[in-house]
């Protein structure tokens, strides 16, 4: 999958998120390997943002594999365990990378 497919499917899922208990969320996501690349996720008054570019104030910072990335919002890779695992790094809030793992996870 190429890094605009996921962009288009993450901006898909985002769409359809309830995000009506999140107050406010910006997570960088750093995507790393083959179709690796930057994009960020918004949430701000009850609305979802996703571009692909670094955002300089966010919560936290995300990097893990593309691959990793596609199980992850698939439901095919737990957040808990990709973190345990070393699959997934957090930079910053922890809890705000959390809130982002459940907005993305497809249900």
């Amino acid at each position: 999958m190429t890094f605009d497919e996921i962009l288009t499917k993450v901006r898909g899922i985002g769409a359809k998120a309830d995000v009506s208990g999140v107050d406010f969320l910006a997570a960088q996501i750093n995507l790393t390997g083959d179709n690796g690349g930057v994009f960020y996720v918004e949430v701000k008054d009850g609305k979802v943002n996703i571009e692909p570019y670094p955002y300089n104030d966010r919560s936290c910072e995300i990097t893990m594999s593309s691959d990793n990335f596609n199980k992850l919002i698939d439901g095919k890779l737990d957040p808990v365990a990709a973190f345990t695992l070393g699959k997934l790094k957090v930079n910053g809030d922890v809890g705000k990378a959390l809130e982002f793992s459940k907005i993305v996870k497809k249900k």
